[in-house]
């Protein structure tokens, strides 16, 4: 045979081959399409809700006076509920409070419980659940949402920070759910076959580290490691935990962040950030995919695309994504005021 065909014959057998593997390829992403529309669709059921005459489910929010925990606790208001909001400003939650009531006609005072609390001392989250008990009985649902952000760059950063929003971001979820879990052991399901529910609103800070950011992102991590792990271990105990890890969000927290180091230059980059739609998403739409999480018993969710693909390029990518990070800090970032580095 000549080598003319050969040729020939072995260009055709490289183009089969080659068509064979677009053809499976394009037949694994049909298939996973449609095994991930599947588990959507089931993901997507909502749990049957409680018999109208029967006692309205206990949702507990953590920084519940404001910004995210308020929209929370107004999405999960739509429906007949008993709400315990937590956070340090009596005022805060008895005007959050108010705009609950006039907003939703069906809610009563007595559906409400408000404790001021600061949730980075272990025996100030035990008071909250064992007020709670003492009012409500029971708790269907716990999130835990509070947290403080410091923004500044590591020069700027102090090992009281760090402690302070340790203390906060991560041991105050850690405190307030040990105290919730027996009482969630215990309890029997208000429908179904769960008991209850605990959401740890995380970050996507606690997914990618974030340069300027590493208290808060240290904290977060510590969360998530822990919301994940004890997920695993309650799911088939009839306690379903999710994480959540929101990107940016339009929460107004910006105005309550503390700023170091170059502080007018740190608050106009985190401003706009925050502040910017296409980069930031509302509250009202976190706060829908957080209670659809929670109604579906989701394991996890991400909020915001950026945050959806950030989460998934940090594993695969590690030495890229800190790289960028780098590049970030080194170009766009405001340079510490006692930085030795040009």
């Amino acid at each position: 045979m000549s080598r003319l065909n050969l040729a020939t014959l072995a260009a055709a057998a490289t183009a089969t081959a080659a068509g064979v593997a677009v053809a499976s390829i394009a037949s694994a992403v049909v298939a996973t399409g449609a095994a991930i529309l599947v588990v959507r669709a089931v993901r997507s059921r909502k749990p049957v809700p409680a018999s109208p005459s029967g006692p309205s489910p206990v949702v507990v929010v953590t920084g519940g006076s404001r910004g995210l925990g308020l929209a929370i606790a107004a999405r999960f208001a739509r429906t007949p509920v008993r709400l315990v909001l937590a956070s340090r400003n009596l005022a805060e939650l008895q005007q959050a409070q108010a705009t609950l009531l006039a907003q939703f006609p069906h809610l009563h005072p007595e559906d409400f419980h408000l404790v001021a609390a600061d949730l980075s001392e272990p025996e100030q989250c035990q008071r909250l659940i064992t007020e709670t008990i003492a009012r409500f009985q029971r708790i269907d649902v716990l999130i835990n949402n509070a947290a403080i952000i410091d923004i500044g760059p590591i020069e700027s950063q102090t090992l009281d920070i760090f402690e302070r929003t340790m203390q906060v971001n991560f041991f105050a979820a850690l405190y307030t759910t040990w105290a919730a879990l027996p009482h969630m052991r215990q309890q029997q399901p208000l429908s179904g076959s769960r008991r209850a529910s605990v959401v740890n609103i995380a970050s996507i800070g606690g997914k990618i580290a974030t340069p300027h950011m590493l208290p808060y992102t240290a904290a977060k991590f510590a969360l998530v490691g822990f919301s994940e792990g004890l997920h695993a271990e309650l799911r088939h105990k009839g306690i379903r935990v999710t994480t959540v890890c929101p990107g940016l969000m339009r929460t107004g927290g910006e105005a309550h962040a503390h700023f170091l180091g170059n502080t007018e230059a740190e608050r106009r980059w985190f401003n706009f950030a925050a502040k910017t739609p296409g980069i930031a998403v509302s509250t009202h739409h976190a706060a829908n995919r957080i209670y659809n999480a929670v109604a579906a018993g989701r394991s996890e969710i991400t909020i915001s695309p950026q945050a959806w693909l950030a989460a998934r390029l940090a594993p695969i990518c590690p030495e890229l994504v800190q790289y960028a990070n780098a590049l970030t800090n080194h170009h766009i970032l405001p340079k510490s005021p006692t930085s030795d580095v040009s």
